[in-house]
Protein backbone atom coordinates (compact mmCIF):
# COMPACT_ATOMS: atom_id res chain seq x y z
CA UNK A 1 0.00 0.00 0.00
CA UNK A 2 2.88 2.36 0.89
CA UNK A 3 4.53 1.68 -2.48
CA UNK A 4 1.21 2.31 -4.23
CA UNK A 5 0.79 5.67 -2.50
CA UNK A 6 4.33 6.75 -3.41
CA UNK A 7 3.81 5.72 -7.04
CA UNK A 8 0.52 7.62 -7.22
CA UNK A 9 2.19 10.75 -5.81
CA UNK A 10 5.01 10.50 -8.34
CA UNK A 11 2.58 10.17 -11.22
CA UNK A 12 0.60 13.20 -10.08
CA UNK A 13 3.63 15.35 -9.35
CA UNK A 14 4.13 18.05 -11.98
CA UNK A 15 7.27 17.86 -14.15
CA UNK A 16 10.35 19.60 -12.81
CA UNK A 17 9.94 22.60 -15.10
CA UNK A 18 6.70 23.60 -13.36
CA UNK A 19 8.68 24.12 -10.16
CA UNK A 20 11.12 26.37 -12.05
CA UNK A 21 8.32 28.83 -12.79
CA UNK A 22 7.85 30.92 -9.66
CA UNK A 23 4.50 31.75 -8.14
CA UNK A 24 4.81 35.42 -9.08
CA UNK A 25 4.97 34.54 -12.76
CA UNK A 26 1.93 32.24 -12.47
CA UNK A 27 0.02 34.95 -10.64
CA UNK A 28 0.92 37.64 -13.15
CA UNK A 29 0.05 35.40 -16.11
CA UNK A 30 -3.37 34.75 -14.60
CA UNK A 31 -3.90 38.44 -13.88
CA UNK A 32 -3.00 39.56 -17.41
CA UNK A 33 -4.80 36.80 -19.29
CA UNK A 34 -7.92 36.21 -17.24
CA UNK A 35 -7.19 32.48 -16.91
CA UNK A 36 -7.03 30.89 -13.47
CA UNK A 37 -3.70 30.24 -11.81
CA UNK A 38 -4.53 26.54 -11.94
CA UNK A 39 -4.90 26.67 -15.71
CA UNK A 40 -1.61 28.56 -16.16
CA UNK A 41 0.15 26.10 -13.86
CA UNK A 42 -1.28 23.16 -15.81
CA UNK A 43 0.05 24.56 -19.09
CA UNK A 44 3.46 25.29 -17.63
CA UNK A 45 3.61 21.73 -16.31
CA UNK A 46 3.38 20.57 -19.92
CA UNK A 47 5.98 22.98 -21.29
CA UNK A 48 9.19 21.29 -22.38
CA UNK A 49 12.73 22.60 -22.42
CA UNK A 50 14.14 22.04 -25.92
CA UNK A 51 17.89 21.92 -26.41
CA UNK A 52 17.36 22.38 -30.14
CA UNK A 53 15.79 25.78 -29.46
CA UNK A 54 18.77 26.91 -27.40
CA UNK A 55 21.08 25.70 -30.15
CA UNK A 56 19.08 27.52 -32.83
CA UNK A 57 19.08 30.87 -31.07
CA UNK A 58 22.83 30.62 -30.50
CA UNK A 59 23.52 30.47 -34.26
CA UNK A 60 20.99 32.70 -36.06
CA UNK A 61 21.28 33.18 -39.81
CA UNK A 62 21.79 36.89 -39.16
CA UNK A 63 25.23 36.04 -37.77
CA UNK A 64 26.43 35.19 -41.29
CA UNK A 65 28.20 37.51 -43.72
CA UNK A 66 25.97 39.09 -46.38
CA UNK A 67 27.56 36.94 -49.11
CA UNK A 68 26.33 33.82 -47.27
CA UNK A 69 23.03 35.24 -46.04
CA UNK A 70 21.79 36.57 -49.37
CA UNK A 71 21.60 33.20 -51.20
CA UNK A 72 19.26 31.82 -48.53
CA UNK A 73 16.50 34.21 -49.61
CA UNK A 74 17.34 35.38 -53.14
CA UNK A 75 16.47 32.08 -54.78
CA UNK A 76 14.45 31.66 -58.00
CA UNK A 77 11.86 29.57 -56.18
CA UNK A 78 11.28 32.22 -53.55
CA UNK A 79 11.05 34.95 -56.20
CA UNK A 80 8.55 32.94 -58.23
CA UNK A 81 6.61 32.14 -55.06
CA UNK A 82 6.38 35.86 -54.37
CA UNK A 83 4.99 36.53 -57.83
CA UNK A 84 2.33 33.88 -57.35
CA UNK A 85 1.47 35.25 -53.89
CA UNK A 86 1.00 38.71 -55.38
CA UNK A 87 -1.22 37.36 -58.13
CA UNK A 88 -3.45 35.47 -55.70
CA UNK A 89 -3.67 38.28 -53.14
CA UNK A 90 -3.37 41.33 -55.38
CA UNK A 91 -6.55 42.99 -54.10
CA UNK A 92 -5.54 42.78 -50.43
CA UNK A 93 -1.97 43.87 -51.23
CA UNK A 94 -3.10 46.93 -53.18
CA UNK A 95 -5.57 47.86 -50.47
CA UNK A 96 -2.82 47.58 -47.84
CA UNK A 97 -0.50 49.66 -50.02
CA UNK A 98 -3.14 52.37 -50.39
CA UNK A 99 -4.03 52.38 -46.71
CA UNK A 100 -0.56 52.17 -45.15
CA UNK A 101 1.77 53.35 -47.92
CA UNK A 102 3.85 50.15 -47.92
CA UNK A 103 4.47 48.71 -51.40
CA UNK A 104 2.85 45.36 -52.16
CA UNK A 105 6.20 43.78 -53.03
CA UNK A 106 7.70 44.76 -49.64
CA UNK A 107 4.77 43.16 -47.79
CA UNK A 108 5.09 40.08 -49.97
CA UNK A 109 8.86 39.86 -49.48
CA UNK A 110 8.58 39.96 -45.69
CA UNK A 111 6.07 37.10 -45.73
CA UNK A 112 8.32 35.31 -48.20
CA UNK A 113 11.43 35.68 -46.07
CA UNK A 114 9.58 34.72 -42.90
CA UNK A 115 7.57 31.69 -43.99
CA UNK A 116 7.88 31.18 -47.76
CA UNK A 117 4.44 32.77 -48.14
CA UNK A 118 2.85 30.82 -45.31
CA UNK A 119 4.13 27.37 -46.25
CA UNK A 120 6.68 27.08 -43.42
CA UNK A 121 5.34 28.81 -40.33
CA UNK A 122 7.44 26.86 -37.81
CA UNK A 123 7.73 23.43 -36.23
CA UNK A 124 8.16 24.23 -32.53
CA UNK A 125 5.38 24.49 -30.02
CA UNK A 126 5.21 28.18 -29.14
CA UNK A 127 4.76 27.28 -25.47
CA UNK A 128 7.97 25.23 -25.50
CA UNK A 129 9.93 27.94 -27.33
CA UNK A 130 8.93 30.72 -24.95
CA UNK A 131 9.33 28.56 -21.85
CA UNK A 132 12.78 27.37 -22.97
CA UNK A 133 14.04 30.87 -23.75
CA UNK A 134 12.23 32.55 -20.87
CA UNK A 135 13.60 30.27 -18.16
CA UNK A 136 16.74 28.71 -19.65
CA UNK A 137 18.28 31.51 -21.71
CA UNK A 138 19.42 34.15 -19.20
CA UNK A 139 20.73 36.50 -21.89
CA UNK A 140 17.18 37.36 -22.96
CA UNK A 141 15.08 35.61 -20.37
CA UNK A 142 13.13 38.68 -19.34
CA UNK A 143 12.11 39.41 -22.92
CA UNK A 144 10.84 35.88 -23.55
CA UNK A 145 9.00 35.68 -20.23
CA UNK A 146 7.18 38.82 -21.35
CA UNK A 147 6.28 37.01 -24.58
CA UNK A 148 5.01 34.05 -22.60
CA UNK A 149 2.76 36.32 -20.57
CA UNK A 150 1.50 37.83 -23.82
CA UNK A 151 0.89 34.35 -25.25
CA UNK A 152 -1.63 33.53 -22.54
CA UNK A 153 -3.34 36.89 -23.01
CA UNK A 154 -3.46 36.34 -26.77
CA UNK A 155 -4.85 32.83 -26.37
CA UNK A 156 -7.63 34.20 -24.18
CA UNK A 157 -8.50 37.00 -26.60
CA UNK A 158 -8.34 34.90 -29.77
CA UNK A 159 -9.61 31.59 -28.42
CA UNK A 160 -6.34 29.83 -29.32
CA UNK A 161 -5.20 26.44 -28.03
CA UNK A 162 -1.98 27.14 -26.13
CA UNK A 163 -0.77 23.56 -26.49
CA UNK A 164 -1.39 23.39 -30.24
CA UNK A 165 0.25 26.61 -31.45
CA UNK A 166 3.33 26.07 -33.63
CA UNK A 167 5.92 28.65 -34.63
CA UNK A 168 9.60 29.49 -34.84
CA UNK A 169 12.28 28.69 -32.28
CA UNK A 170 11.74 32.24 -30.95
CA UNK A 171 7.99 31.80 -30.51
CA UNK A 172 6.90 33.76 -33.60
CA UNK A 173 3.70 32.68 -35.35
CA UNK A 174 1.76 32.81 -38.57
CA UNK A 175 2.41 34.07 -42.09
CA UNK A 176 4.43 37.06 -40.91
CA UNK A 177 5.94 35.45 -37.79
CA UNK A 178 4.61 37.85 -35.17
CA UNK A 179 5.76 37.31 -31.61
CA UNK A 180 2.89 37.45 -29.08
CA UNK A 181 3.37 41.10 -28.07
CA UNK A 182 3.45 42.17 -31.73
CA UNK A 183 0.38 40.07 -32.46
CA UNK A 184 -1.50 41.85 -29.67
CA UNK A 185 -0.27 45.30 -30.72
CA UNK A 186 -0.25 45.26 -34.52
CA UNK A 187 -2.59 42.53 -35.81
CA UNK A 188 -5.52 43.90 -37.83
CA UNK A 189 -8.70 42.28 -39.08
CA UNK A 190 -8.01 43.10 -42.70
CA UNK A 191 -10.54 40.68 -44.17
CA UNK A 192 -13.19 42.18 -41.86
CA UNK A 193 -14.54 38.88 -40.55
CA UNK A 194 -14.42 40.08 -36.94
CA UNK A 195 -11.21 38.21 -36.10
CA UNK A 196 -7.54 39.17 -36.60
CA UNK A 197 -6.18 35.79 -37.65
CA UNK A 198 -2.49 35.85 -38.52
CA UNK A 199 -2.27 32.06 -38.50
CA UNK A 200 -4.86 31.22 -41.11
CA UNK A 201 -5.73 34.41 -43.00
CA UNK A 202 -3.26 35.66 -45.58
CA UNK A 203 -5.34 38.83 -45.91
CA UNK A 204 -5.07 39.62 -42.19
CA UNK A 205 -1.34 38.91 -42.36
CA UNK A 206 -0.92 41.29 -45.31
CA UNK A 207 -2.71 44.11 -43.52
CA UNK A 208 -0.86 43.45 -40.27
CA UNK A 209 2.62 43.49 -41.85
CA UNK A 210 1.80 46.80 -43.54
CA UNK A 211 0.37 48.18 -40.30
CA UNK A 212 3.51 47.15 -38.40
CA UNK A 213 5.82 48.93 -40.85
CA UNK A 214 3.64 52.03 -40.93
CA UNK A 215 3.66 52.22 -37.13
CA UNK A 216 7.46 51.99 -37.22
CA UNK A 217 7.91 54.99 -39.48
CA UNK A 218 7.48 53.76 -43.04
CA UNK A 219 7.47 56.74 -45.42
CA UNK A 220 5.15 56.53 -48.40
CA UNK A 221 6.76 56.82 -51.85
CA UNK A 222 10.30 56.87 -50.46
CA UNK A 223 13.11 54.44 -51.41
CA UNK A 224 14.46 51.75 -49.10
CA UNK A 225 18.07 51.18 -50.09
CA UNK A 226 20.41 52.42 -52.81
CA UNK A 227 23.86 51.27 -53.87
CA UNK A 228 26.84 53.54 -53.19
CA UNK A 229 30.18 53.58 -54.97
CA UNK A 230 32.84 54.41 -52.39
CA UNK A 231 35.67 56.87 -52.95
CA UNK A 232 39.34 55.92 -52.77
CA UNK A 233 40.52 55.75 -50.09
CA UNK A 234 37.28 54.55 -48.49
CA UNK A 235 36.24 56.52 -45.40
CA UNK A 236 35.97 54.54 -42.18
CA UNK A 237 32.37 53.36 -41.75
CA UNK A 238 31.92 52.18 -38.19
CA UNK A 239 29.26 49.60 -37.29
CA UNK A 240 26.22 51.45 -36.06
CA UNK A 241 22.53 51.15 -35.43
CA UNK A 242 20.47 51.36 -38.59
CA UNK A 243 18.54 54.47 -37.58
CA UNK A 244 19.44 57.23 -40.07
CA UNK A 245 21.86 59.65 -38.43
CA UNK A 246 22.91 61.77 -41.40
CA UNK A 247 21.63 62.94 -44.80
CA UNK A 248 22.12 62.03 -48.45
CA UNK A 249 23.99 65.29 -48.97
CA UNK A 250 26.41 64.59 -46.11
CA UNK A 251 27.12 61.10 -47.44
CA UNK A 252 27.84 62.38 -50.93
CA UNK A 253 30.13 65.04 -49.49
CA UNK A 254 32.32 62.20 -48.19
CA UNK A 255 32.95 61.18 -51.79
CA UNK A 256 30.39 58.40 -52.16
CA UNK A 257 28.55 58.24 -55.48
CA UNK A 258 24.88 57.32 -55.50
CA UNK A 259 23.89 54.86 -58.20
CA UNK A 260 20.65 55.43 -60.05
CA UNK A 261 18.37 58.45 -59.92
CA UNK A 262 19.31 61.29 -57.56
CA UNK A 263 17.72 61.61 -54.12
CA UNK A 264 16.88 64.79 -52.18
CA UNK A 265 19.96 65.97 -50.30
CA UNK A 266 17.99 66.51 -47.10
CA UNK A 267 16.66 62.91 -47.04
CA UNK A 268 17.67 61.17 -43.80
CA UNK A 269 20.01 58.26 -44.43
CA UNK A 270 22.65 55.92 -43.03
CA UNK A 271 25.62 54.17 -44.66
CA UNK A 272 25.31 50.37 -44.58
CA UNK A 273 28.46 48.31 -45.10
CA UNK A 274 28.15 44.61 -45.88
CA UNK A 275 30.56 41.78 -46.68
CA UNK A 276 29.72 40.82 -50.25
CA UNK A 277 31.11 38.25 -52.66
CA UNK A 278 33.69 40.73 -53.96
CA UNK A 279 34.52 42.48 -50.72
CA UNK A 280 32.80 45.31 -48.88
CA UNK A 281 29.57 46.69 -50.34
CA UNK A 282 28.26 50.14 -49.42
CA UNK A 283 24.60 51.05 -49.43
CA UNK A 284 22.52 54.06 -48.48
CA UNK A 285 19.68 53.12 -46.14
CA UNK A 286 16.65 55.35 -45.59
CA UNK A 287 13.97 55.58 -42.92
CA UNK A 288 12.18 52.75 -44.72
CA UNK A 289 15.25 50.54 -44.41
CA UNK A 290 15.25 51.30 -40.70
CA UNK A 291 11.52 50.45 -40.49
CA UNK A 292 12.23 46.98 -41.88
CA UNK A 293 14.96 46.47 -39.24
CA UNK A 294 12.28 47.03 -36.58
CA UNK A 295 10.74 43.79 -37.85
CA UNK A 296 14.07 42.00 -37.45
CA UNK A 297 16.93 43.99 -35.96
CA UNK A 298 19.44 43.11 -38.66
CA UNK A 299 20.66 45.03 -41.71
CA UNK A 300 21.08 41.66 -43.46
CA UNK A 301 17.37 40.96 -43.01
CA UNK A 302 16.37 44.37 -44.33
CA UNK A 303 18.68 43.94 -47.32
CA UNK A 304 17.21 40.50 -48.09
CA UNK A 305 13.67 41.87 -47.91
CA UNK A 306 14.58 44.85 -50.10
CA UNK A 307 16.30 42.80 -52.78
CA UNK A 308 13.67 40.05 -52.77
CA UNK A 309 10.95 42.72 -53.16
CA UNK A 310 12.83 44.22 -56.09
CA UNK A 311 13.20 40.82 -57.76
CA UNK A 312 9.51 40.04 -57.28
CA UNK A 313 8.47 43.44 -58.66
CA UNK A 314 10.58 42.93 -61.76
Amino acid sequence: MRYGIVLALLLCWPPLQAAEVDANFIREAARQSGYTEEQIRAWMAQAEKKTSILEAISRPAEGKAWKDYRPIFLQPGRVEGGRRFMQVHHLALRRAENQYGVPAEIITAIIGVETRYGRHAGRYRVLDALYTLGFHYPKRGEFFRKQLLALFKLARQQGLDVLALKGSYAGAMGYGQFIPTSYLEYAVDFDEDGHADLLGSAEDAIGSVAHYLARHGWQRNQPVIRRLRPPRPVPVVKPRKMKPDTTVEAILQQGFVLEGAPLPGELEAVIVRLKGQRGDEYWLGTRNFYAITRYNHSPLYAMAVSQLAEAIAQ
